[in-house]
């Protein structure tokens, strides 16, 4: 299947999609969002896709929503807004972190608005190191969206959530990844044989106990010490049933390299 806003395909348990409107800065769309919606439905159903790769085409990853779309129209401004979020981005931020497999995204270039928290909603982000990342939604009269303001604070502090957040400071992917904000930044060249060594290692790991870390680090936030014990605790028994524990603790006593199925 082709798409006119992405490039999508699934290849040795890597499924590579790419924002593909490279003339906007990968800027939103409604097209894009309902061909996102149909990757998101072939990722979360195909047993091949085994980690997930998100990048951008062109010099920037993600400029946030597309604001020519709604040139000329001041008609029930607070009605459209509230309604992009509830049709379009909510779902996606939600959907995106509730895949069970791992996300990576490759930040090629400026993160801006919806796209800086699109990247943040992801598992592991890796920045070229001429990207950058802005909050720009107060220049426009707006509060961050597609979870800016949980994201950012659980991230990198408080303090310093406010401030992007108020003042719209754009941030070097290198400050970035100091901060915090981000796991690592790489030179330009390096970005994606580096976003893909990583994928290429999480697509033959097993799958069963990187789903579940990634539930693990969600839910903690909201959780006390003794309500993450036991629900480590559960994770754990669930992770044991699995092929692939099986295969590592026979790898491990065989003193060999582990041969993870996903199963």
């Amino acid at each position: 299947m082709t798409y006119n806003t992405l490039l999508f395909n699934i290849e040795a348990g890597i499924a590579e999609l790419t924002l593909n409107r490279p003339e906007r800065l990968n800027s939103f769309s409604l097209e894009m969002h309902d061909e996102l919606r149909a990757v998101m439905q072939r990722i979360e159903t195909d047993a091949n896709a085994r980690v997930v790769l998100l990048t951008g085409a062109g010099r920037g990853f993600c400029a946030g929503q597309d604001l020519t779309a709604r040139q000329g129209d001041n008609s029930d401004a607070s009605g459209r807004i509230r309604a992009s979020l509830d049709e379009n981005f909510n779902p996606f931020i939600r959907r995106l972190r509730k895949l069970k497999q791992p996300v990576i995204c490759a930040v090629n270039g400026v993160a801006a608005g919806a796209g800086a928290n699109l990247a943040l909603a992801c598992d592991i982000v890796i920045a070229a190191e001429s990207a950058s990342f802005l909050q720009a939604f107060v220049k426009i009269g707006l509060i961050p969206d597609c979870g800016g303001t949980y994201f950012l604070p659980r991230l990198i502090g408080s303090a310093r959530a406010t401030a992007l957040a108020l003042l719209a400071e754009k941030i070097p992917a290198n400050q970035a990844a100091e901060w915090g904000m981000i796991w690592r930044c790489v030179q330009d060249q390096e970005l994606m044989g580096e976003a893909r060594a990583v994928a290429v290692r999480l697509a033959a790991g097993p799958s069963t106990a990187l789903g579940l870390i990634k539930q693990a680090m969600q839910v903690s936030a909201n959780h006390t010490l003794d309500q993450q014990l036991d629900w480590e605790r559960d994770a754990q028994g669930l992770a044991g049933t699995s092929p692939d524990f099986a295969e590592g603790v026979a790898a491990f006593l065989e003193k060999r390299p582990a041969k993870f199925t996903g199963a």
